[in-house]
């Protein structure tokens, strides 16, 4: 894949800052859990303001079916509240706030689509449309079920994990304008560099150490141009293809895949120990909107 290089730089403060991979919030997340800075944000939570052009080309899907397995929280994670809303709720307004997003498909399971709605939808001021699809077994499907429901109308579609609410409407635009800009991308996938030693493993016995300079951990929002992504699935069905994420789907058809540097804050809760940094992370992002 290749790289797009994200480093744009903004004057801020009198510093020279990364607008969109900088600064991490990971560096000392003790700063954040004052009780009386928490007391403060949790009190007054400042949502981000919804937005939708005259004439919007991107429609963004959110997985949200995830069974939250790994995180020990029977019925899945995303209704899991994190400093007064839940976590699908974070993830969503980020969407709500790009205006070149004019519709957000939220893929939950379908006996659930009533309290997903109540819960995490209903009670906050969206501005842009959401529509609900049910979800698969699988992620593959649950992404299928997804783009299968935007008019081709949009040019572009944003794919992104419900179990990342740190994701920003920053983040979101740079990954379109990515694709947008770049006329022979296929896509853009957020990632960072990887920044640990990586070793080959077989039955528990270390075989090699690559070059980590040529790895990089993928995130979301993945965007992709709503042709392709959809071809992509649909060959990958017929075929009987599963792949790690939805990317991978247009790899294999020979697409080009941007790689757009993003922040390592940008992290999906997976497991209970990832509740702290990103409750450390919202915090920062409540207090700069205060």
């Amino acid at each position: 894949m290749n790289s797009v290089d994200s480093d744009t730089i903004a004057a801020q403060g009198g510093r020279s800052v990364d607008p969109v991979s900088g600064p991490s919030v990971l560096a000392a997340p003790e700063f954040f859990f004052t009780r009386e800075n928490l007391d403060i944000l949790t009190s007054s939570l400042v949502s981000l303001r919804g937005q939708v052009n005259s004439n919007p080309s991107t429609a963004a899907v959110i997985l949200a079916g995830g069974s939250g397995e790994r995180f020990g929280r029977g019925g899945g994670k995303q209704l899991l509240d994190i400093l007064g809303k839940p976590i699908l709720t974070w993830s969503a307004e980020a969407f709500d706030a790009v205006g070149d997003v004019g519709l957000i498909v939220i893929v939950v399971p379908e006996e659930r689509m009533d309290e997903y709605c109540r819960q995490a939808i209903d009670s906050y001021p969206f501005v842009t449309p959401i529509i609900m699809a049910p979800s698969g077994a699988l992620r593959q499907e649950s992404s299928f079920a997804g783009i299968n429901l935007v008019p081709d109308t949009y040019e572009f579609i944003a794919i992104h994990d419900g179990a990342r609410p740190l994701v920003t409407p920053e983040l979101v635009s740079h990954t379109i304008a990515a694709v947008r800009g770049n006329i022979d991308a296929d896509g853009a996938v957020v990632g960072f560099p990887a920044i640990d030693t990586l070793k080959v493993v077989s039955s528990n016995n270390i075989i090699g150490t690559p070059d980590r300079s040529s790895f990089w951990t993928t995130q979301t929002p993945q965007v992709f141009r709503s042709e392709i992504i959809k071809r992509a699935h649909s060959t990958a069905l017929a075929e009987g293809f599963v792949g790690t994420d939805d990317s991978a789907l247009v790899e294999r058809l020979g697409g080009k895949v941007l790689l757009v540097r993003g922040p390592r804050d940008n992290i999906k809760i997976t497991v209970p120990e990832d509740r702290a940094p990103a409750e450390a992370g919202l915090a920062l992002r409540l207090q700069e909107r205060l």
